[in-house]
């Protein structure tokens, strides 16, 4: 009677271990394929940005530039800045120069940067972009250091 008893324990121990085997065997090929991918989170996805030039239908000599910010939390963050005539155009076009061009040296060179610069930004500093263009590109680079922690340019602060 115990070598029943212990035959039976022995067959029900074996067909766990079977059980759980086969799920081991099928479940981890299952586990391992995935077929869609996670969205990045906003904190790892490298913000857009681009110069846009707007060609005004009623003035046919005057072009104007748009700088179009993709990231949601910019705006609100901008709000919080000095006004545009805090500094002169002067100032925000020589910083924005350091910026872009430090920026872009970054964009071309992904292996070593990262895909975080994937946007060019295409400014040339022999261009009138106004006061507004020049403050908002300025301030979205000191955004990109302020809720990035990427400095571009070491400001000494």
């Amino acid at each position: 009677m115990t070598t029943n008893k212990t035959t039976e324990k022995i067959r029900i121990a074996n067909f766990i271990k079977a059980v759980l085997l086969l799920a081991l065997t099928i479940g981890m090929p299952l586990t391992g394929c995935k077929t869609t991918r996670k969205a990045e989170s906003t904190a790892q996805q490298p913000p857009k940005v681009k110069l846009v030039k707007n060609n005004t239908e009623d003035e046919k000599d005057s072009v104007e530039y748009e700088l179009i910010v993709l990231d949601p939390k910019f705006e609100s963050w901008l709000a919080t800045q000095p006004s545009p005539h805090f500094y002169s155009q002067q100032y925000y076009e020589s910083w924005n120069r350091l910026y872009v061009s430090e920026w872009n040296h970054r964009h071309n060179n992904p292996l070593r940067y990262g895909s975080f610069y994937a946007t060019y930004i295409d400014y040339d500093p022999h261009i009138d972009y106004g006061l507004e263009l020049n403050y908002r590109l300025y301030y979205y680079f000191r955004f990109i250091e302020d809720e990035y922690g990427i400095v571009l340019i070491p400001r000494g602060r």
